[in-house]
């Protein structure tokens, strides 16, 4: 075992998931302006993480699950059990509204990207830098929608103190991926492509509906905009 690389992951993940409560923090000031965050800013908001979260299911996660797997066919049906599994997630959930599908994105996004990045430390060491910090930029916007999401239906709680909690789950997952997942790439692979269809069923039940806004153009052009950014990222790390 390389306690330097576990060090590493462990402030990688850290770095790359505290950008979950700063999110949260910032979304938390909106007695500034509050009728403009909440018509403008939020509606954008929603579409850019949505944008990001496609960016990451179609540039990131669903040809690096491929690959992992070796273009087999299996990619498929594990693509769609992860929509299956979560629309019975959000069946048992009971009402629409008291639940949080920008929040299951993000950890849907958060949980298998950390552990890319711990298989990633083992291989390939000189990337996992840029990789924490893509998954970073993801988190920001992510966070600002999860808290706005959580805080409606959780008014009295402290939202970021959860928030902030979730932090724990990136060092945990990189440790997996770099523990046992290195070693086992077609298990890595299907973990990213399950997550990915329950990515695509949250974006198209619940988080693109939330994004649109009459007589505005902003949102759709937040999510063109989040979805460039997961491009951008993409092409940085092929040219890294």
């Amino acid at each position: 075992m390389d306690s330097e690389s576990v060090l590493k992951i462990i402030l990688l993940t850290t770095a790359a998931g505290i950008c979950i409560p700063i999110g949260g923090w910032v979304a938390s000031f909106e007695q500034v302006h509050s009728q403009w965050l909440e018509r403008e800013l939020r509606h954008f908001i929603i579409a850019f993480g949505g944008g990001i979260l496609l960016g990451a299911v179609t540039i990131v996660l669903v040809p690096e699950g491929i690959n992992n797997m070796h273009d087999s066919l299996w990619s498929i049906p594990v693509i769609l059990s992860g929509g299956l599994v979560f629309f019975g997630v959000e069946r048992l959930m009971g009402s629409h509204n008291n639940e949080s599908p920008q929040l299951m994105g993000m950890i849907l996004d958060y949980i298998p990207e950390a552990i890319a990045l711990g298989g990633l430390m083992a291989l390939n060491p000189a990337s996992g830098p840029l990789l924490a910090l893509l998954i970073g930029l993801q988190n920001l916007p992510e966070g600002f929608n999860a808290y706005r999401e959580l805080k409606q239906h959780n008014k009295h709680d402290n939202v970021l103190l959860k928030m902030t909690a979730l932090v724990v789950l990136g060092p945990i997952a990189g440790l997996v991926g770099y523990w046992f997942l290195a070693d086992h790439q077609s298990l890595l692979g299907a973990i990213m492509l399950f997550a990915s269809g329950g990515i695509l069923y949250l974006i198209f039940q619940d988080i693109a509906p939330q994004s649109k806004l009459e007589k505005h153009w902003a949102p759709p052009l937040g999510a063109v905009l989040g979805f460039c950014l997961a491009l951008f990222g993409h092409l940085l790390m092929a040219t890294y």
